[in-house]
């Protein structure tokens, strides 16, 4: 039986592109039900296994517009047990400054940080870790995992900073691996750095691992 994704979406803001290509990457084993900016049924997400956010270009602004009270239902749902995915903008929205459900992590630009290997925001492929295995992944001002909190770490930057990591039953990944061959495309700088479908693989496999997380292990 499949397991059910709620996944938000409302282009421009939260992006129709990304939330596409999770679907892509993820349908094979999960089915999804789809949510906006709109008020929810105090019992949308009984029926869900997970609450997934995926990139987008929102900001403090945007995200209290976008939310609103579904904010506090993501929390509750979260709170009661269940799982939380957050793709770049997703994974800053886990942060202190908007739903708050990290245990002492927090989501920060990661060109900001020390060691960087890149000081600017646009697309470019970064070089990163993931479960020991070097990989190339797409970044759009994604967000580095920091704090001492207990987590899992499942992929690094070149700096060492957490990229994608799992606590509690939250998954939070700064780059893009569910992005397609046309996201490429739209840079010049990007030709021929596609990773052929490699990186579907590694996010559902990361979503399966969020939904069979042991929580007591902190």
């Amino acid at each position: 039986m499949k397991g059910r994704i709620a996944l938000f979406l409302h282009q421009p803001y939260c992006s129709i592109q990304s939330g596409n290509e999770i679907m892509r990457a993820l349908g094979s084993d999960y089915n999804f039900k789809i949510f906006t900016r709109h008020e929810l049924e105090r019992d949308f997400f009984d029926n869900v296994d997970m609450v997934c956010i995926p990139g987008g270009i929102g900001d403090a602004a945007s995200f209290n517009y976008l939310l609103g009270n579904n904010g506090n239902r993501i929390k509750e749902f979260i709170q009661q047990g269940g799982a939380y995915l957050g793709i770049c903008m997703g994974a800053y929205w886990a942060g202190s400054h908007y739903l708050n459900i990290l245990d002492s992590v927090n989501a920060v630009q990661y060109i900001t940080q020390p060691g960087t290997d890149t000081h600017r925001p646009h697309a470019k492929n970064l070089n990163v870790t993931w479960n020991g295995h070097p990989e190339q992944m797409f970044f759009y001002d994604g967000c580095a995992l920091v704090g001492k909190g207990k987590y899992q770490t499942i992929a690094t930057y070149a700096n060492g900073d957490p990229m994608a990591i799992i606590q509690n039953r939250i998954g939070l990944i700064g780059c893009h691996p569910e992005s397609e061959k046309h996201w490429y495309e739209s840079y010049s700088w990007m030709q021929g750095k596609y990773h052929q479908g490699r990186h579907y693989p590694l996010l559902l496999n990361f979503v399966d691992t969020i939904l069979k997380y042991d929580c007591t292990l902190g």
